[in-house]
């Protein structure tokens, strides 16, 4: 029990947080390839974006399903085999993809990048991460769920100049072979078994969990809750991360300049994001969830009031602070209300339904956008997905802090 505690919150749980970072900032950035070459993808199939909306959210919703599945197997067999298998997956599926017919891009994003590619890296470091921390686990998530964001500032600039010199298609075999050669090496040097946790002492999820209930809910019921939370949050959170590069072409900016808002967008999410952790270790994550949602909501409202260069720039930026912390906090969450043994599978489903609001949104603005010919009637459906999910999470916060008379529930429980 000794050497497993001077291994939770060591230097040891770190470095293998920021290597599970880097992975993560690799792997999660091969859809990104279709999102800055959207317009260009689109002219290549007749001219309608549903069709690369469709292969991004279909990536999405294959994290999301395959993340069951992998996160059983990383428990099973280790995390490091099942990484490995998702970067060998994802350069596949983006080699696929480039292919040039609509099925090789649907077949490639949605199974061999989704399905079997960051499935495996998606859920599996979440709940690997969680495992290497108990005081400071909310800040740890909060680092290790910043690799789509660090994806998403580092890659578009560099996708957008190997498109505009290369092609989509060479973008995308390049890339591919890049993620292999990066991230299989790095999952031999640094992903390795992690300590066993002890289930939390009795009374310290008290507040929210007791007689079998949780939040005073049969404690599946309470997921269910959760799991529909995350889903609404997720549709207008995927909206201008997929759609802003050719939103910003329409209303006559360039496309350097939506990859440099985009970056924006994901640098101040990962700034921000480090900031959500700690925050969430001090007020729980439910209370985050509330705090996130009003953000991300507010934030929102800016794409509906502003076409300027200027104007852009600054809503991307408070839509990227605001929203960054909500997909941590809900993994935070279900570790808070939860015993420890059943992580695997309720992270894993849970971020299913956050995987599968981002393909809704994703894909629902792509098909309002070719039949409204404008984003304005997409972005305000996003917003009234985001106020339901604020009622929604502050119902169940009010219900936290009702049942709570502990101050307990403010860190992590184990």
């Amino acid at each position: 029990m000794d050497a497993v505690s001077s291994k939770i919150d060591s230097g040891e749980a770190w470095l293998i947080t920021v290597a599970s970072l880097a992975i993560a900032s690799v792997c999660l950035a091969a859809p990104l390839v279709a999102t800055v070459a959207l317009k260009t993808v689109a002219s290549d199939f007749g001219g309608y974006r549903s069709v690369p909306s469709a292969a991004i959210s279909l990536s999405m919703i294959g994290t999301g399903v395959g993340g069951l599945a992998m996160g059983w197997l990383a428990d099973r067999f280790g995390v490091r085999p099942v990484v490995m298998l998702g970067a060998v997956m994802v350069c596949a599926g983006l080699i696929l993809s480039a292919g040039g017919e609509a099925w090789q891009l649907y077949l490639g994003h949605g199974l061999f990048i989704g399905l079997l590619g960051n499935a495996a890296i998606h859920a599996p470091l979440y709940i690997y991460v969680t495992r290497w921390f108990e005081m400071r686990r909310g800040t740890a998530l909060a680092l290790v769920a910043s690799g789509q964001y660090i994806a998403g500032a580092v890659w578009p600039p560099i996708f957008e100049r190997a498109i505009a010199v290369y092609g989509w298609r060479q973008t995308m075999v390049g890339f591919g072979i890049l993620v292999a050669a990066a991230v299989l090496p790095m999952a031999v040097l640094f992903l390795r078994a992690a300590p066993e946790q002890p289930e939390p002492m009795p009374g310290t999820a008290a507040a929210a969990a007791g007689n079998g209930t949780v939040l005073g809910l049969p404690p599946n019921a309470a997921f269910a809750l959760l799991a529909t939370a995350s889903f609404l949050c997720c549709v207008p959170m995927s909206m201008p991360a997929s759609h802003l590069i050719a939103f910003c072409g329409d209303v006559g900016l360039a496309a350097s300049t939506g990859a440099a808002m985009l970056s924006v967008l994901l640098v101040c999410a990962f700034l921000s994001r480090q900031f959500w952790g700690w925050i969430s270790d001090r007020i729980g994550g439910l209370m985050t969830l509330v705090v996130g949602s009003a953000a991300q909501a507010t934030a929102m409202l800016g794409f509906l009031l502003t076409q300027s260069e200027a104007g852009l720039f600054a809503v991307t930026a408070l839509f990227g602070l605001g929203f960054s912390g909500l997909v941590p906090a809900y993994v935070l969450t279900i570790r808070q209300l939860f015993p420890a043994r059943e992580a695997s599978w309720r992270i894993s489903a849970l971020l299913l339904t956050a995987m599968c609001g981002m393909a809704t949104g994703s894909w629902i603005a792509g098909v309002i956008y070719d039949s409204a010919g404008f984003y304005a009637p997409a972005f305000a459906t996003g917003i009234v997905a985001n106020l339901a999910h604020l009622c929604l999470v502050a119902a169940l916060a009010l219900q936290w802090r009702r049942l709570s008379d502990r101050p307990a529930l403010g860190r992590a429980a184990a």
